[in-house]
């Protein structure tokens, strides 16, 4: 259900207007009426950028393990987020310089210890010592006695040399020669404990951090509604000179009281109005406690205009439904309900809405299976256990599930054409609430006449009635004309429904392809517990468990999307739904 809102104008003398804005955010329930949707921040001035910069800092620390080890106290030149991202860029200059030395030290590593000293003296003595590499398999022996060649590691595939020469004659050799290292191994090492030292102090410097954020939190809250109020002020109307401040807004009608005592201290002129669909009221919606958990799934697409009806209450038991006929095994619906009530005892309480949906989408799967008779893959119908003849006659095969889904196809259509006749007498008047009545006779008619045959002749005539409905009321406000003309087109839509009615197969489809997955993973696990018998028992229960576990999400994955695009694309269409409507958001305080 949308919330009705209440628009009201106030006017305000410049001198006052100030301390008014004030009270205002402390009160919380105005959503002011400005040129852009929302009140945002514009990210590329100043006051955006350090919002930016404050807002990935607490991502950053939100991502580190929090510590309390150590006291971290910001430098007093620098503000809170600054001093984060003073010592994250520490850290990463660091870890880059210990990754670079560690990979110079990796590549001297072949040549042992030896000391940059030792090469200098031998560099004075009028001798030159030079680095070969080269495979094993071609590494000649010979090398050996021609002059002062020195094998210093040939660990395979590669051998290190190094070879004496005088400067004026280097040696001709099929080997590679590699630049003399410019560090010894024990002076990288000590640079990268030292190294180490300094980032592991960087590490719980960031970690002590992210252990009290509140100072970032409330610089942040603080820029936020530093942006808030430069965007009231920004759609806030001057007129007589500057000298009368005009701001209009909306307050839902439940929460007028709370403003109408602010309005009376401070005796501000003002006036409220029923708000016309021009206006763009934004849109609050309250529903009860089942349609309140597919509310995130509704907003998904769109928010209701404020005129028409919000489809959450109207689509969730469908939806639920189809979840529970795509996933449709009787054992992952247990999974399902088992799980997230175990879970629900340790969940934050931001995640409980989340974790009761999932308990009413693993109802409708366990009903769903029972119903088809599927059990992680195995199918009741077909089992001769005697404890089933007393339930099996419940069940039912794959023809009369296809039906099923086309069954609730034709409901869900039926019932979104009623919800647009209502909703369109509601914005309209009731002449425009005819055609989808229309529309609604006249498919119930054709099925009777194609496949039912119950009411014989009277179904012609309610076809006709349909179709009249359609053409003289198409467009109330034409000519005659013009209403025949825009009804015949109308009426070429009918081959819309019959693709709408198609794409529910996709429900059965669904089904079938989860129970077609669980039984090959059974029938696998059955040939290897025979096919090795000592460890094929345990790997049996392994292979079931990753098994079904990974046929359980990836068919819930497909159990949530198919019916989330039946209710955006088929159900909103038919209801006539328009959508494009903007969050209610008052302007109140940011800070807790």
């Amino acid at each position: 259900m949308i919330v009705p809102m209440q628009k009201y104008t106030f006017v305000v003398h410049h001198a006052d207007y100030a301390a008014f804005l004030d009270e205002l955010r402390t009160l919380g329930v105005l959503h002011v009426r400005a040129a852009a949707d929302t009140l945002t921040v514009d990210m590329d001035t100043p006051a955006g950028q350090r919002l930016k910069s404050v807002e990935s800092a607490l991502q950053l620390l939100a991502r580190r393990k929090p510590s309390t080890h150590g006291a971290w106290v910001p430098a007093p030149d620098l503000a809170i987020d600054e001093y984060v991202w003073t010592t994250q860029e520490a850290w990463e200059t660091n870890t880059q310089l210990r990754q670079v030395w560690a990979k110079e030290l990796a590549a001297i590593a072949p040549w042992g210890e030896f000391s940059r000293h030792t090469l200098a003296a031998i560099a004075d003595s009028g001798w030159m010592c030079s680095f070969y590499r080269c495979a094993a398999n071609t590494f000649e022996a010979g090398w050996l006695d021609e002059g002062y060649t020195f094998v210093i590691s040939d660990t395979p595939p590669d051998v290190h040399f190094v070879v004496l020469h005088e400067p004026a004659h280097p040696p001709i050799l099929d080997a590679e020669r590699l630049p003399t290292p410019e560090q010894s191994p024990a002076s990288l090492r000590a640079k990268i404990a030292e190294l180490d030292t300094t980032i592991a102090e960087l590490d719980a410097r960031l970690d002590a951090l992210a252990a009290d954020t509140s100072a970032l939190e409330r610089l942040r809250d603080t820029l936020l509604e530093q942006a808030d109020r430069a965007q009231v002020l920004q759609h806030t109307a001057r007129e007589v000179a500057g000298e009368v401040a005009v701001l209009e807004g909306f307050v839902p009608r439940h929460l007028q009281a709370e403003l109408g005592g602010i309005l009376a201290a401070r005796d501000v002129v003002h006036w409220a109005e029923t708000p016309m669909p021009e206006d763009a009221p934004p849109i609050l919606l309250r529903n009860g406690w089942f349609a309140r958990l597919f509310e995130p799934i509704s907003r998904l697409y769109a928010l209701p205009n404020y005129g028409e009806l919000d489809l959450t209450p109207f689509f969730a038991p469908f939806f639920m439904l189809f979840f529970g006929f795509c996933l449709g095994d009787a054992g992952y619906g247990v999974v399902m309900l088992l799980g997230s009530l175990a879970y629900r005892w340790v969940a934050p309480a931001e995640q409980k809405p989340l974790l009761s949906l999932v308990h009413f989408l693993g109802l409708a799967t366990l009903f769903f299976g029972a119903l088809t008779g599927t059990v992680f893959g195995m199918n009741l119908l077909e089992s001769e256990h005697p404890a089933l003849s007393g339930i099996r006659h419940w069940m039912i095969d794959s023809k009369q599930t296809f039906n099923l889904a086309l069954i609730l196809g034709f409901v869900q259509t039926l019932y979104g054409l009623a919800l647009q006749a209502v909703n369109r007498a509601r914005q309209y008047s009731w002449p425009y609430g005819l055609p989808p009545v229309g529309w609604m006779l006249l498919l119930v008619s054709l099925l009777d006449i194609g496949l039912l045959h119950i009411s014989g002749s009277v179904s012609v005539y309610t076809a006709w009635l349909g179709v009249g409905l359609i053409v003289w009321f198409s467009n109330p406000k034409a000519s005659i004309g013009g209403r025949i003309g825009k009804g015949l087109w109308d009426l070429y839509g009918i081959t819309g429904f019959f693709g709408d009615l198609l794409s529910y197969i996709r429900l059965f489809a669904l089904g079938v392809s989860s129970a077609v997955l669980g039984f090959v993973i059974n029938d696998i696990a059955l040939q290897i517990k025979g096919f090795m018998p000592v460890v094929g028992p345990i790997l049996f229960v392994v292979f079931l468990v990753v098994g079904h576990t990974a046929n359980l999400l990836i068919a819930s994955l497909g159990a949530f999307v198919h019916p989330m695009r039946l209710t955006f694309v088929e159900f909103y269409k038919n209801a006539g739904f328009s959508g494009g409507g903007n969050a209610y958001q008052p302007y109140s305080r940011r800070m807790k």
